[in-house]
């Protein structure tokens, strides 16, 4: 499906002007979708009732008195956020065991029954406050299944569930992303509860229109399909998203997106630095190094995701050293590998360009300008000429995605100091696809696209060097 770009096209007419000859491919992201995938990384807080009670899921019967952290500092934890590059930090307010971290009017199995503060503090209030002071963005985790309520399992507790979200959504500041979890089981009478989703997505659109939502099936962004760190070769932000719904048996089918999907639902990694999501000591020693979280950075933001890095505060109410000494370094493995090694001495020929403008605008790091190659050339080809060899393990590409994702397959073809050459088919490209491979000195290189819905329009090309602290191997 193809429309003509005009003045009134995602509020993004400023700079689409001159692009009024190119059709989009629909689907498009909207507005808050574009700005959330520009996010890139940012971290997820696992601290509830499962850090005391060494568990991943509560069972609800829990004492709230076991909920008493003797140093909780949301300061240090937006801080250290802050350092390691992240953009925001999404709370685990409920989670399925029902207890909440702010004092609710609907639910009494909250942080008001327990010792921490008296009964008299709000987790997510000090949260709020403290994103605030660091310049970082808050988002929340609302798990819709509660182990202890006593209304699970009725049409009151849809209800329920919808004004929690509505003290979460109206008290505590903008909140960026709002996150569902699929999981369903049985609450306290035994009953599983039917989920009216519409009325939770319609309470996040009428209290916090610029929120994201997560769910498997979005409305706004969806999960990859796995917890491990990684998106897939072919990873397509158009998706079907009317077929499957949160908790969707079948999921496995979707987890790549699809070609001509309906609607755009780009994916969200999400991945725990730890073993568990929670906080548990004997854990310690197992956090991921930088090189680990490098290859999922690579894998994820490098696959046309967002990377949500889950970090478990301990039962201090702080992050581990060893977690931010890890996140840290992966900071540092960043600013000093996502460098772009080409410079002005560079030749950059493509195979034909659809006006003069476009041409130049393969460098610029500008996600709103773009090449585009003619219609009527059959492989569209980006040759990239280097002045003198580079050390490289990395090449980076992006799609002007308010265009629509269009690449299916590309080809990379790179040719060594010595002679030698070597090639690799991908599949799709979308915000971001970093090809990683053994690193070698390259004289120059090809980008060939194979495949395409409709006109190659390409944003950005980037020659990258990644940095290992144990000299592993970051590319698959």
């Amino acid at each position: 499906m193809k429309k003509i770009i005009y003045t009134s096209a995602i509020l993004l007419m400023n700079w689409l002007a001159s692009a009024q000859n190119i059709s989009v491919i629909d689907p498009i992201p909207s507005k808050k979708q574009l700005e959330w995938q520009a996010l890139e990384y940012y971290g997820f807080i696992h601290f509830n009732m499962n850090t005391f009670t060494n568990l991943e899921w509560g069972e609800g019967q829990e004492n709230p008195l076991n909920f008493n952290p003797t140093n909780l500092d949301c300061n240090q934890w937006a801080r250290i956020a802050k350092n390691a590059g992240m953009k925001g930090l999404i709370l685990t307010v409920k989670h399925h065991d029902g207890f909440a971290l702010y004092p609710s009017k609907y639910t009494k199995h909250t942080v008001a029954k327990s010792k921490w503060k008296n009964g008299k503090g709000d987790v997510v209030k000090e949260l709020s406050e403290a994103c605030k002071k660091n310049g970082i963005k808050l988002g929340i985790y609302l798990s819709p299944w509660d182990r202890n309520h006593p209304d699970y399992g009725t049409e009151k507790y849809n209800l329920i569930y919808a004004e929690m979200q509505k003290e979460l959504l109206t008290n505590y500041g903008p909140i960026f992303e709002f996150w569902y979890d699929g999981a369903n089981g049985e609450g306290p009478n035994g009953k599983k509860q039917i989920y009216n989703w519409p009325l939770f997505n319609n309470t996040v659109l009428k209290y916090q229109p610029n929120a994201i939502q997560f769910s498997d099936s979005g409305p706004d962004i969806r999960w990859v399909g796995n917890e491990r760190g990684y998106a897939y070769d072919q990873t397509w932000s158009p998706i079907n998203r009317d077929e499957i719904y949160p908790g969707f048996l079948k999921f496995d089918l979707y987890r790549n997106g699809q070609q001509n999907g309906t609607h755009w639902v780009a994916p969200e990694v999400d991945v725990s630095i730890r073993p568990g999501w929670y906080y548990h000591a004997e854990e310690d020693l197992k956090v991921k190094t930088p090189d680990s979280l490098m290859k999922i950075y690579v894998a994820s933001v490098g696959r046309n995701s967002n990377l949500l890095l889950n970090i478990p505060v301990d039962r201090r109410g702080l992050i581990h050293p060893n977690d931010s000494t890890s996140m840290m370094g992966f900071k540092q493995l960043r600013d000093k590998g996502l460098v772009n090694l080409l410079n002005k001495n560079d030749q950059i020929i493509t195979s034909s360009n659809h006006t003069n403008k476009f041409s130049t605008d393969l460098t610029d790091r500008n996600s709103k300008t773009f090449w585009a190659a003619k219609n009527s050339d059959k492989i569209p080809m980006i040759r990239i000429n280097l002045h003198t060899p580079k050390l490289m393990n990395a090449v980076l590409i992006q799609e002007p995605i308010f265009m629509g994702q269009r690449i299916i397959e590309f080809k990379v073809k790179l040719t060594e100091e010595n002679g030698s050459t070597h090639e690799m088919i991908c599949q799709t490209i979308g915000n971001k696809r970093i090809i990683s491979f053994k690193q070698r000195s390259i004289k120059n290189l090809e980008i060939e696209f194979l495949k395409s819905r409709g006109q190659v329009l390409i944003s950005n090309v980037e020659l990258l060097n990644l940095i290992s602290t144990r000299n592993e191997p970051l590319y698959q």
